[in-house]
């Protein structure tokens, strides 16, 4: 039966590509408790518990094979109810804390099991411009799309727009007709509807979700996408833009979004029509976030005109973009990491060696550190940010000093000692990995 469903997936994704205006009216079925034990196998162990205290590594192969059989059971008798997920909160390294939700493991499951049927069919129905979450596309794509928008067309202006709350306010009601322009299931709709309703629970209380779908769920990335699909993406493609005489593109990553314009007039009437837009679905943009900026080519110029010493920058993704030029004088868009993740990052680094100082052995600390400096070089070094990550590594190895000279109550390292250890031990120098520049 697992490997039926499986083989039934590609089927979905070929016909769903095949046929766009296909309507799958047969799901839940696919259900099954292979198809369930196959995507239990594909949790990560480690992760934290849900409401029920369970981790992966909690159970026995005997106990989950029990547990997923009368969970595939339950789902086909239209009895399954998951469980409220876990309200947990992670520093954002500003002050502020991000809310997460932790589904318990057999939420999980089911959840990941949903989240591959909706990924078969919604897959090839997605545009090009919708990086967030999806196979075969990153972070580093999405960037190299802004670079190509902004050196390579007629654009003057950015429309930097921020969604209030965006996860926390996503209707369900409309969560469920965005679903239904693809999926005619019952089933399988009331299943989702089940999860958005779950509920959460904080400190012992149970609290309603009315609206919303909790970060920190499997399927949450991917509702968030088909949502924004529809009150987004196709009402930018389908209505606004043909209805414009100059260059307009929105490039999204989940919902993190940049509009690129060539008319500041029309900017201003996209921007009025985007919040109308959505407050229609239940959101509303950020005040204080979302911005016209003007941008590109000519920014500098005019910029000086009016007196002001250079145009405005806009963050996405990490990265502060900013107007520049070559050395031979063309214009060229770079980017830099943005202040808010490089102060994070110091922050996460430096809570991390206070904590582990005394806790492993220095080989072991070193073997982590290393790691971390890699993967922050992978995302942050892009082109023209190596002075960034030289930053980065620099108050790295400042950080690592002061704390791995704290391992006792007696200094243990002096700087002398402390760099023939990191020539003896080498830490992954800065390196950029990815290129996103092109220029005109």
């Amino acid at each position: 039966m697992g490997t039926n469903t499986e083989g039934k997936l590609v089927l979905i994704a070929r016909k769903a590509k095949e046929n766009p205006k296909e309507k799958f009216t047969s799901l839940v079925h696919l259900l099954n408790t292979e198809y369930l034990k196959n995507c239990y196998k594909q949790l990560k162990k480690g992760k934290a518990a849900g409401v029920d205290g369970r981790k992966v590594e909690s159970y026995t192969e005997e106990e989950i094979n029990k547990v997923l059989e009368e969970t595939a059971r339950l789902i086909q008798t239209k009895g399954y109810n998951p469980k409220p997920v876990k309200r947990v909160y992670i520093n954002k390294g500003s002050g502020k804390l991000r809310p997460l939700g932790i589904p318990t493991i057999v939420d999980k499951v089911v959840q990941l099991g949903v989240s591959r049927i909706l990924e078969q069919i919604y897959e090839s129905e997605f545009l090009e411009a919708s990086y967030g979450y999806r196979r075969g596309k990153d972070p580093h794509q999405c960037l190299k799309e802004i670079n190509h928008m902004i050196m390579g067309q007629k654009l003057n202006w950015i429309i930097d727009a921020d969604i209030k709350g965006f996860f926390d306010n996503i209707s369900h009601e409309w969560m469920i007709r965005c679903l239904s322009e693809k999926i005619a299931d019952p089933n399988l709709k009331e299943l989702i509807r089940r999860f958005l309703k779950a509920g959460i629970m904080e400190e012992g209380k149970y609290l309603e979700a009315e609206k919303g779908t909790p970060q920190g769920g499997i399927i949450s990335p991917l509702l968030a996408n088909i949502y924004l699909h529809y009150v987004l993406d196709l009402w930018f493609e389908k209505r606004v833009k043909t209805h414009l005489k100059g260059y307009a593109k929105n490039v999204r990553f989940a919902d993190d979004f940049v509009i690129g314009v060539q008319q500041k007039w029309e900017a201003e009437e996209i921007l009025k029509g985007l919040a109308k837009r959505l407050k229609q679905f239940g959101l509303e943009l950020s005040q204080e976030k979302t911005r016209l900026i003007e941008f590109g080519r000519f920014a500098k110029e005019n910029t000086e005109k009016r007196g002001k010493r250079k145009p405005e920058t806009f963050d996405f993704l990490g990265f502060t973009h900013y107007c520049s030029q070559t050395r031979d004088g063309r214009f060229q868009l770079r980017v830099k990491t943005a202040k808010k993740r490089v102060n994070r990052s110091f922050i996460g680094m430096n809570q991390w060696l206070k904590s582990v100082r005394n806790l492993a052995k220095l080989e072991s600390i070193w073997k982590m550190l290393a790691l971390k400096l890699q993967g922050h070089y992978n995302y942050y070094g892009v082109s023209g940010n190596i002075e960034s990550i030289k930053r980065y590594y620099g108050k790295t190895l400042n950080l690592t000093f002061k704390w791995l000279n704290r391992r006792s109550q007696k200094k243990s390292w002096n700087m002398e000692n402390f760099r023939k250890y990191l020539e003896t031990y080498p830490l992954p120098k800065p390196k950029l990995t990815y290129a996103v520049y092109n220029t005109w």
